[in-house]
């Protein structure tokens, strides 16, 4: 049975990104990214925002405000070249442009579901706010992991990541600080019907 991990980086307020910031909030280092290059293979599930957006970059897109792709972001577009790719989509039209990319047009979460209980090894989310929500709230999500950068960007952030959860308990699994400044936890969750405190008996 595949393992569905929910993986993001977000700035301390949980902003997914940030208009005119670059990638990393430009705040990656050494230690963070050598773990980057240490970590499994997986197959990398998405929505079709985070499709359109990364194949873009991958096809020579440059963001908006930025001059070109840093060593480290084009290393890490790469490696995703090679990845395999599952997009969910009712918009999308065959064939898609990004290498080994597979377009599925059923609900993400009943497809999520078959390719957990008949496959093996790992798969991520890959941004996709919502996407990523529908999975949790399904309680298909065996590990949800958090890389924090040390930036608050209340004026500039884009893609909040917590609006419209439900209320979800998090047992905690692993935590690590990189470069002395980026924060990593990851833990089980555990979608609740309501708060644990007060609730009735």
């Amino acid at each position: 049975m595949s393992e569905l991990l929910v993986d993001f980086i977000t700035s301390l307020d949980g902003y997914a990104s940030g208009e005119g910031w670059p990638g990393f909030w430009g705040l990656e280092g050494p230690e963070y990214l050598a773990w980057l290059g240490e970590q499994p293979s997986a197959t990398y599930l998405m929505g079709a925002n985070t499709y359109r957006l990364m194949s873009g970059f991958a096809m020579g897109e440059i963001p908006v405000g930025e001059d070109g792709f840093r060593p480290e972001e084009e290393a890490s577009l790469d490696e995703l070249a090679r990845a395999s790719k599952v997009v969910f989509s009712s918009s999308l039209e065959e064939p898609l442009t990004w290498a080994n990319c597979t377009l599925v047009r059923d609900d993400a979460v009943g497809a999520v579901r078959a390719m957990k209980a008949s496959g093996s090894g790992l798969l991520s989310t890959l941004g996709s706010v919502s996407l990523s929500r529908s999975l949790l709230r399904a309680g298909l999500v065996d590990r949800f992991r958090v890389v924090m950068f040390p930036v608050i960007t209340g004026a500039t952030g884009e893609e909040r990541i917590y609006d419209g959860y439900p209320d979800v308990a998090l047992e905690m699994t692993e935590h690590r600080t990189f470069d002395g400044r980026i924060q990593l936890v990851e833990y089980r969750p555990r979608v609740l019907d309501h708060p644990p405190l007060g609730a009735p008996a």
